[in-house]
Parts: structure tokens; sequence; C-alpha cells
């Protein structure tokens, strides 16, 4: 089996890095200079100058996107450095390019102080046609967030927050239809409130989900209890019978149980404890919160992870992409509600009711028809909307 660790870090050695700048003009005489550069170039800046608008359309910023991080939640990695963080960004860009064909940059800046953030990226905003904000730790990912939406015309969306949220409602949505259940009788238990884990929580209750426990280290999220200001909203809108306790007792009885915590933390016993047939979706990764076998085993009818070796990969790659995609090609404002339940929808009807399985409840990475269709669906809803621009 191959060695991940070790071939990736000679592939990084060879690479020199996964991205490049390719010019889209050829400058092979006077005239083409003339024409890309000075004195012709004079022209498109007049016009951009009279309308910003055509910024849009007279540069590349239409298709481009800011990948931005300040190294302080990267991957499994945590707290590791803007520079450190460098590698996944790109990593990222490839993937826009590849999966959408949205150009992207990464941008890491050496800071932690939430307004020089903020204003960082607002400056730098105009180069730019959405930005994705990666690994950035909780709980200052969500006011990072908020304060760009407010002041950027552009679509400001933390990767880790919302298209955590939207796969794992399109999972979610098939593996219910998998077990028989309907979305408003559903109980589900959250593990990690953190910036995955709210905002996944959100996006349920958003697609009808009611019933809702979220756990973090000191256990059930319940009203009074001391809390960051984000948490203490969800234990407003969450766990009616403010009940407290471990994971263990969140679980008793749970039809679902949705982990972006930590590995090893769920026992065969604990999804014993849960209703029948749960469904079960460790995403920590590399290792789950409990392994796929051991929670079959225990009795879940289905099995999501992150891992791309398993079936049921609950993986971001199936959304930002298409998402972008689609909020560029109609010069969205900003990625709404609306567009994230659309992707989650076209996620899910991408696996038809004849292929639908317990080891089939998502399409997979490499199915063409993934960013097309979330690209399709978010641009139709950005202009239903009202936040479309073309």
């Amino acid at each position: 089996m191959m060695n991940y660790a070790e071939e990736s870090l000679r592939l990084h050695e060879a690479w020199k890095g996964k991205i490049e700048v390719v010019s889209r003009v050829q400058v092979k005489s006077r005239e083409d200079l003339s024409l890309a550069y000075t004195p012709g170039v004079a022209q498109p800046c007049l016009e951009i100058q009279k309308d910003y608008d055509r910024s849009f359309t007279l540069t590349r910023r239409s298709n481009l996107v800011a990948v931005i991080t300040d190294g302080t939640a990267v991957l499994g990695l945590g707290d590791i450095g803007p520079e450190a963080g460098m590698p996944v960004m790109e990593g990222k860009c490839a993937l826009f390019k590849t999966f959408g064909g949205v150009d992207a940059f990464p941008i890491c800046i050496r800071s932690r102080d939430v307004d020089e953030i903020v204003r960082t990226v607002y400056l730098i905003s105009g180069s730019f046609g959405g930005i994705n904000l990666e690994d950035i730790a909780a709980p200052r990912c969500f006011e990072i967030e908020k304060r760009l939406q407010e002041i950027c015309d552009i679509p400001v969306f933390h990767d880790d927050q919302h298209g955590t949220a939207i796969v794992v409602g399109a999972a979610m949505l098939n593996a219910l239809k998998v077990t028989g259940r309907k979305p408003e009788d559903t109980r589900v238990v959250i593990n990690g409130a953190g910036s995955a884990g709210i905002a996944i929580a959100r996006h349920l209750l958003n697609m009808g989900i009611r019933h809702m426990k979220l756990v973090d280290r000191s256990g059930i999220l319940c009203r009074g209890l001391e809390m960051n200001p984000v948490q203490a909203e969800m234990a407003e809108r969450t766990n009616p019978e403010m009940l407290s306790g471990s994971l263990k007792t969140a679980m008793e009885g749970a039809d679902v149980f949705i982990g972006v915590s930590a590995p090893g933390v769920v026992s065969g016993d604990m999804i014993r404890c849960m209703a029948d047939r749960p469904v079960v979706f460790p995403m920590a990764n590399p290792v789950p919160e409990i392994g796929r076998d051991e929670a079959l085993e225990a009795g879940a009818a289905v099995v999501g992870t992150g891992r791309s070796d398993l079936p049921n990969q609950i993986n971001n790659v199936l959304v930002f992409p298409g998402l972008f995609r689609g909020a560029l090609d109609v010069r969205a404002r900003e990625i709404n509600l609306e567009m994230k339940l659309a992707a989650t929808r076209a996620l899910a009807d991408l696996v038809s009711e004849e292929e639908l399985s317990d080891t089939y409840i998502l399409p997979l990475a490499f199915d063409s028809r993934v960013g097309p269709a979330v690209a399709s669906a978010v641009a139709e809803a950005a202009r239903r909307s009202g936040v479309a621009r073309a």
C-alpha cells in the first residue's frame, strides 16, 4: 500500500507548487504587445473607471476566487500557521480549476486579528469575483465571514462551514430515504460544535430537521451553560428537552449521528444505544469517530465518512467548485440560503431512486455531472432570490 505522506512529500518537492499563472493571450509581436498592454490597454481601464461593473467583463475577475487562510485550523493539523497551510490552499485552488473551471489563488495572511483580516480581504476584494475562506479557527471565523459579507459586493463563503453543511445535507436526504425516515421526525446528534458542526446544524434546521442536539468537549449544548455566542445561539435553537450530559447520553435513541470532532470517540455500544438502523456519519479525518466496519457491526444501516477509500465519501469537493461556478456565472452578490439549499438538493438528486443504496448516497467526486448540476442549481437560485447581476 502506498505511503501517502512520503509520496506526497516527494511529489511536492518535484512539483514546487500545484498551481501556476498561464497567460490567456499571446504576446508575440509589437501589435500583440500594444493591444494587451500599452497603449491599447488604456481604453478598458477608462471604461472600468466609468462603469465599475465592466471590471467583471473586461478582466479575469469574473472567474477568479481568492482562497484565504490565517493557518489556524488547517485540515486535521490545527494551528500550524499561514505558510504551513499554503500546500492545502494550493490544493484547494487546483480542485477549483479541475472540478469547476474556476481560477483560484491562495492568499495566506499573517494575522489572527479579526479587524486586520477583514480589512486585508476587503482591500483586495476588487481583484476577485469571490472569496473562499478556509481553515480559520472558530469562533473567529464566524465574525470574519459575517463582517466581510456585510462590506463586500462579491460572495464570501467559508467552505469549512457551508461546504461541509451542504454535502452533509445531501447525504442526509438520501440516507433518510434508504432508512425510511422523514426529516421532521428524525433525531440528530452532532458531535463537534465548532465551525463545521454549527453550520451543519443551521443547514439541517433550514432543511426541516427539528430534533437536534449539539455536543462539544464539555457535553451537550444546553441553554444557560457557559459557551461562545455562536454556540449560545444554537443552544437556543436545539435541545428543547434541556438535556445535559455526555455524547453517550445524547446518542441514546438518536436516528442520526454526525461527527466533525475527533478520532475514536464513539464506540460500538454507543451505536447500539441509538434507534434501530441508525445513520452514522463519522467524518473526522483521516481517522473517523468510529470505524465503518465497527459501526455496521453495531447496527448502523448507512455509514458515510470523509475518506475517499470507503463508500459514501462526504467531501466538500462535491460542493465548492460547482457552487462558485454558478455564483460567478450570474455574478452573484452573495451566496445565500436559497443557493445553499439548491446545491444540497442538486447533489442529492444526482443519485437516482434506482441507484440509491446503503453504500451509494452521494455521487462520486469524479462524477462529471456534479459540477454542472450544482452550478446550474445555484445560478437559478441566485436569480430567483434576486442576488444575480447577470
